[in-house]
C-alpha cells in the first residue's frame, strides 16, 4: 500500500455544544484551525436543513479562513434545491452528497443514488460546473456503487458505521463481514476511476483497518474527536488519530 491518508476533521459538533447554550463559544471555526495545526488536512461541515449545528455564518466564515490557509472545506449537505444555493455561492473545493432526515440524530445510512439517479445527476453536474469536487456517500452496495459512478460524481465516501458499530458492541462476525464489504467495495468503486473516501463512527479502535484498506485515499472524523476532545484537547486528539492513520498505512 502506497499513499498517504488524508485527514478530514468534522467540526459539527463543537457548533452542536455552541448551540446548546446560544452563546458564541465554542467557536467550530477556531477548532477548525486547531485541527488543521494538530495534522488534519481538511475541515468537514454539514450544514443541515434544520441547522442543528453549523450555521450558514459558520460556513462563510469556514470558506474565508480555509481559502487563506489554502486547505480544502468538505461541504456536507443534502441533495435540496437551497443547499444547492448555497453551496453555488460559496464555491467549496469538496462537497459531500448525504442523505438527511429531519428525526435522525445523525446520518444514518448512505444516500440512495441508484434510486435517485435523475435528480442526483444533475445536482452533481451542476456542483461540478462550478469548480466543487462531488463526493457521495453511500454503503459498499455495488449497486450504489455503480449509481454513483454514473452520476459524474469524482468521489464516493463508504459509510464505515455498521462495521464501527459491530466492533464496539463485539461481534467480531459482523465486524468482519462489515470490514469485508469495506474492502470490497473500495476496490469496485476503484475499479471505476472513482477515488475512495471513509467516514462515520470511526475512532481509535477502528481507524486502523479502514486505513490499512489500499484504495481508501481519505477519512473524515468527527463526533469521537471532538468527545475525545474534552479529555485531552483537541489537538492532541486530532494528533493521536493522525498517527494511527500514518501507522496502519505504513505497516499494510
Amino acid at each position: 500500500m502506497t499513499g498517504r491518508v488524508r485527514l478530514g476533521v468534522n467540526i459539527d459538533h463543537v457548533a452542536t455544544i455552541r448551540n446548546a447554550r446560544g452563546v458564541s463559544y465554542p467557536d467550530p471555526v477556531r477548532a477548525a484551525i486547531v485541527a488543521l495545526d494538530a495534522g488534519a488536512d481538511g475541515v468537514t461541515a454539514h450544514l443541515r436543513e434544520d441547522r442543528r449545528h453549523i450555521s450558514d455564518d459558520d460556513i462563510a466564515r469556514l470558506s474565508a479562513m480555509l481559502r487563506e490557509r489554502a486547505r480544502p472545506l468538505n461541504l456536507e449537505m443534502a441533495v435540496t434545491s437551497e443547499m444547492l444555493e448555497i453551496a453555488l455561492r460559496h464555491n467549496p473545493p469538496a462537497v459531500c452528497l448525504v442523505p438527511e432526515r429531519r428525526e435522525e440524530r445523525t446520518t444514518e445510512g448512505g444516500l440512495d443514488v441508484a434510486g435517485g439517479h435523475n435528480w442526483i445527476a444533475p445536482f452533481v453536474q451542476k456542483l461540478k460546473d462550478h469548480g466543487s469536487r462531488v463526493s457521495l456517500f453511500i454503503g459498499a452496495d455495488p449497486l450504489q456503487i455503480e449509481a454513483a459512478s454514473r452520476t459524474g460524481a469524482e468521489v464516493v465516501e463508504l459509510h464505515t458505521g455498521a462495521f464501527c458499530d459491530a466492533v464496539r458492541a463485539g461481534d467480531a462476525k459482523q465486524a468482519s463481514a462489515g470490514l469485508t464489504a469495506l474492502r470490497t467495495g473500495a476496490k469496485h468503486a476503484a475499479s471505476l476511476g472513482l477515488e475512495v473516501h471513509a467516514g462515520h463512527g470511526i475512532d481509535y479502535e477502528t481507524v486502523a483497518p479502514i486505513a490499512a484498506i489500499g484504495e481508501v485515499a481519505e477519512l473524515n472524523i468527527g463526533h469521537f474527536l471532538v468527545g475525545e476532545a474534552i479529555f485531552v484537547g483537541l489537538a492532541q486528539a486530532v494528533a493521536e488519530m493522525r498517527r494511527r492513520i500514518d501507522g496502519a498505512r505504513a505497516s499494510g
